[in-house]
């Protein structure tokens, strides 16, 4: 009888040791789990404010040397065009034609500076809004004449906060500039489709093309990944040598 009484008594005491074995367990993966979220809520938020602040400091030099060629740069050049126009009606005929000439090109350049300014100030571009920056920056480019581009949305009027507005007019102009450095392509299509939920953005050109795997660090394409991660927006590139490139950016506009 008292043998039995041992064994039901070690039974439950071995059961009672073994609960608590799995409680303790149990509390301290809870604990546990607990911290790694915490960590890596801290290391998202580091994160995100480490991409604010890049973004930041990029917008700031950009407005920089943007009110810099609209204030400085240009301002010289409108004071230099304003000499011509007094020096013209002095000079002969033949030399006349020379420095009209001249002074229609100055003009032009002091337009082309001004109209670039605007699509580096960042107020400029938060006014306007993304649809029509793009246009304006579609624009800028045809003047170069060294593709052709095209633009096409079906609404002008895009409801979207101003500051990621602007972020996604960033990356777009990320991408044209991209294709004009490397690309050697003869054509560009811009396209925006929004509804309700989403805003779909692809920019396809006839380039050359690349290897996306080879991406460096330091290319235009890791801003672009960058920007486009700071409003959890979805960026892919697809590309393919002597295929040209499509670039598709999905922006969530009940997401944040």
């Amino acid at each position: 009888m008292e043998e039995n009484n041992l064994v039901i008594f070690f039974t439950i005491t071995l059961f009672i040791v073994v609960l608590t074995m799995i409680f303790i367990y149990a509390v301290f993966i809870k604990k546990k789990t607990t911290l790694l979220i915490k960590q890596k809520e801290k290391d998202l938020r580091f994160e995100k404010e480490l991409a604010t602040s890049q973004v930041e400091m990029k917008e700031q030099t950009l407005n920089y040397i943007g009110q810099e060629l609209h204030d400085d740069l240009g301002q010289k050049l409108s004071v230099v065009r304003l000499r011509q126009n007094q020096l013209i009606p002095k000079l002969k005929n033949n030399e006349k034609e020379d420095l009209i000439e001249l002074n229609e090109l100055l003009g032009e350049c002091i337009q082309d500076i001004r109209n670039l300014s605007k699509t580096l100030i960042t107020e400029q571009i938060i006014h306007f809004g993304l649809a029509e920056s793009i246009e304006r920056e579609v624009q800028r480019i045809k003047k170069l004449k060294l593709l052709k581009i095209e633009f096409i949305t079906q609404k002008q009027d895009i409801d979207i906060s101003p500051k990621h507005g602007l972020i996604l007019f960033r990356i777009i102009q990320e991408s044209i500039n991209n294709i004009l450095k490397h690309s050697k392509a003869k054509n560009v299509s811009i396209q925006i489709e929004d509804d309700c939920e989403q805003l779909h953005i692809s920019i396809s050109d006839n380039g050359r093309g690349f290897d996306t795997s080879s991406i460096q660090d330091g290319s235009g394409l890791k801003n672009m990944e960058l920007r486009a991660k700071l409003i959890h927006a979805e960026l892919s590139i697809h590309s393919e040598l002597n295929k040209g490139t499509q670039t598709l950016i999905t922006y969530h506009k009940n997401l944040l």
